[in-house]
């Protein structure tokens, strides 16, 4: 199993990340912002949380226009699976590779601590070591992490079950308590709080095993 986790100028959740994926079993590669393709058989990409370019602009934007970002679109366009967490989450909407745009919180506060987030479906590689239903605890970090889209888009998004995780109390002011979303083939999730800063039960908390440990699943009997 291979992991591929991007590091942009001020990424500050890659080794996170990547420590987080090789727990379950991954072989890692951190993969510079400027290369222009991902290694070969790289199963899943994960986009990592931070402040790439200082979010001077827009958040994500300017990561979004990073050579690798090509690669990391036809990756996912091919059907390979991808996660943003955090600035990962806004550059995924940035490329146009998930839905919608991540606002400034609605408090317009920087907000770092733990909340808890309801998982909305299971079925999917990401959520499958979770029940319907489940409430867990994730830390958020982020000053821009409100999630906006049209009314279209977040009716297509709860009628093919792509919502997979919700604010148990929404901290930010994102719509429908938004907190991650899939793409419409459910290989690409986006999601605003740190699973992998729930990893380790020295940080905290282990709620977010579940997830790496389910890609791991997922890969290893591929």
């Amino acid at each position: 199993m291979r992991a591929a986790v991007i590091v942009f100028p001020g990424s500050n959740c890659d080794r996170d990340l990547a420590v987080a994926f090789e727990r379950e079993g991954f072989k890692v590669d951190m993969v510079w912002h400027k290369d222009a393709a991902l290694p070969d058989d790289v199963d899943i990409v994960g986009v990592p949380g931070g402040f790439s370019y200082g979010d001077y602009l827009r958040c994500g934007a300017i990561a979004a226009q990073s050579p690798i970002c090509q690669a990391v679109k036809a990756h996912t366009e091919r059907g390979g699976y991808a996660i943003g967490i955090c600035n990962g989450f806004q550059v995924l909407t940035e490329t146009g590779i998930l839905p919608g745009a991540l606002l400034r919180n609605a408090g317009l506060k920087y907000i770092c601590r733990t909340v808890p987030l309801v998982v909305e479906t299971a079925h999917t590689a990401f959520t499958s070591g979770y029940g319907k239903g489940d409430r867990i605890l994730i830390p958020i970090a982020h000053h821009d992490g409100n999630y906006y889209a049209d009314d279209d888009t977040i009716a297509a998004l709860r009628a093919e079950d792509r919502i997979a995780f919700t604010y148990g109390e929404n901290p930010n002011g994102s719509r429908g308590d938004i907190a991650g979303i899939l793409s419409a083939n459910r290989r690409v999730l986006g999601m605003m709080p740190h699973p992998e800063r729930a990893a380790d039960a020295g940080h905290g908390g282990t709620d977010g095993v579940a997830l790496f440990r389910a890609l791991s699943g997922v890969f290893a009997t591929a």
